[in-house]
């Protein structure tokens, strides 16, 4: 019987997309397909990944590797979820936690409990106490949570910041002892199949002819072989998500060792925070119809924490995605898929779904196309998913204070959200259609964080007056924050378990 398995996948660009593909593809498929990994030292990578969310923990375990050399490896810090700074209003802050707001002590959310307390008049607080992601966070602590359910501490979740480089370099090292084989040189030509359109093949500058069966496109923004060669064409959602620009620098450790990311919304944008073991990532993501460039610049480098280590690094992109993220025998992973802004760190994670996806509907040589329409079709909904979380936080606002912040709260939505918005605003529940990236906590975090104030709560509520509610929630946040009180400091958690001699304690 004849073989039809793929013998060579092609992957064409590295950085963090190529590089998590590349390993990921040998630990599934070992040497039994040939894997080439094409890049060049000449084209740099845009790396500003350097904030997760939690499943990236799943894609290190799934190729076996140990947390604590991962971190060692990529200089990296604990991440327990980002703090939003003056996107609702000027001056106020909230918490996105990874994890859950206390523990659920009736058949109704305690969400909704908290939602009547305030709306009588009664003082609950905070919610972000009600989450021990933050009181461990605000207090610049950390230790992984527990696997016991009966404890507090196991109602949060951590994820990591990292440099996005130094993550590539450990994934090559780890592909290349599992046979991958890397070429160094940029992509002069696509060949195409005059029978059926399909990509036969990739020439070098220097004339090398890289055949294959299969082929990824981790080339970044420019897209070579999914638009480029096979024109595929863009969804465009700047209308949505208007920032097209970003500029980017490292700066020294001046001030907290934060256990979280920071997002602080600005005049014409937003800026990000990311605490490195060995350095602070930062960056100013705008939109260049109210701001110039120069000026964003400036405004950037007048917000850090210490001393700029480079000269500042600037990003050009289009919020979208690629019509179709598998076109015939060729996959884009990465920006060649498309490009939402690092707001929620998803960057990496959008990566790490497309190669589960990939090695889920593995093909073979004849590349069925009912694999690449459900490739198209799961793709499709998770990125419009995100999308509209993303959007979430640009419409959900009260400031006024310059055009983008006016034209955010007054711009048309997609339904899926005006509907999620609906449901909220009435009785403070969230809805969904199917699977999502961002659960009840997350949406809830933004809504309440950003003052969409439902004007109920769940009738069910008034139904149970045995249950006590206001000393749950009392007690909750007393023994959270008790609870919080008793772990390492950040710093001195990575000192003592990552050996990272770089952190002062």
């Amino acid at each position: 019987m004849q073989d039809r398995n793929l013998d060579n996948l092609v992957i064409v660009g590295g950085g963090s997309a190529g590089w998590m593909a590349a390993a990921a593809a040998a630990n599934a498929a070992g040497r039994a397909c040939e894997i080439t990994l094409i890049e060049s030292d000449e084209i740099g990578t845009v790396g500003v990944g350097e904030a997760t969310i939690p499943p990236i923990k799943v894609f290190n375990r799934s190729l076996g590797i140990d947390e604590r050399e991962f971190v060692v490896q990529t200089k990296g810090t604990f991440k327990l979820g980002i703090e939003f700074v003056n996107w609702g209003r000027q001056g106020h802050r909230y918490f996105h936690p990874f994890g859950t707001y206390g523990v659920d002590f009736d058949m109704v959310p305690l969400h909704q409990y908290f939602l009547r307390a305030r709306q009588r008049g009664m003082s609950p607080g905070s919610l972000d106490d009600f989450t021990m992601a933050w009181q461990v966070a605000k207090r610049g602590r950390f230790a992984p949570p527990t696997q016991d359910p009966r404890l507090i501490q196991s109602t949060y979740d951590y994820a990591y910041h990292f440099d996005a480089g130094l993550y590539a370099r450990y994934l090559r090292s780890y592909a290349e002892a599992r046979g991958v084989k890397r070429l160094e040189g940029k992509i002069a030509d696509v060949g195409l199949s005059q029978k059926d359109g399909r990509i036969d093949f990739v020439r070098l500058e220097d004339g090398r002819v890289v055949a294959g069966d299969f082929f990824v496109d981790c080339s970044g923004f420019r897209g070579i072989l999914i638009e480029g060669a096979l024109k595929t064409g863009y969804e465009d959602w700047s209308h949505w998500l208007p920032c097209n620009r970003a500029v980017a620098v490292p700066c020294a450790h001046g001030g907290e060792f934060t256990p979280y990311t920071r997002s602080t919304a600005r005049e014409a944008g937003w800026q990000w925070r990311i605490p490195l073991q060995h350095r602070i990532g930062n960056g100013y993501v705008y939109s260049s119809d109210f701001i110039s460039d120069q000026e964003a610049q400036r405004t950037l480098l007048a917000n850090l924490d210490g001393k700029a280590l480079a000269d500042p690094r600037p990003l050009r992109f289009t919020t979208g995605r690629r019509k179709k993220a598998w076109n015939k025998n060729c996959v884009a992973i990465g920006l060649a898929a498309g490009f939402m802004e690092p707001l929620e760190s998803t960057s990496l994670h959008l990566i790490q779904t497309g190669i589960t996806r990939f090695l889920a509907l593995f093909p073979d040589k004849e590349i069925d196309p009912v694999l690449e329409a459900e490739f198209n079709r799961l793709t499709t909904y998770e990125w419009e998913r995100i999308r509209d979380f993303l959007i979430l936080h640009y419409c959900a606002t009260e400031r006024t204070d310059t055009e983008l912040w006016r034209y955010c709260a007054n711009m048309s939505l997609p339904d899926t959200l005006a509907y999620k918005l609906a449901h909220f605003r009435k009785y403070g529940r969230m809805v969904s259609d199917g699977p999502e990236l961002f659960l009840n906590p997350s949406w809830l975090a933004v809504y309440l964080g950003q003052f969409v104030e439902p004007s109920g709560y769940d009738p069910l509520v008034d139904a149970r007056p045995q249950v006590e509610a206001d000393r749950h929630l009392a007690s909750l946040k007393k023994l959270m924050a008790e609870t919080a009180e008793t772990l390492p400091t950040h710093r001195m958690f990575i000192a003592q378990n990552c050996q990272a001699a770089t952190v002062e304690t």
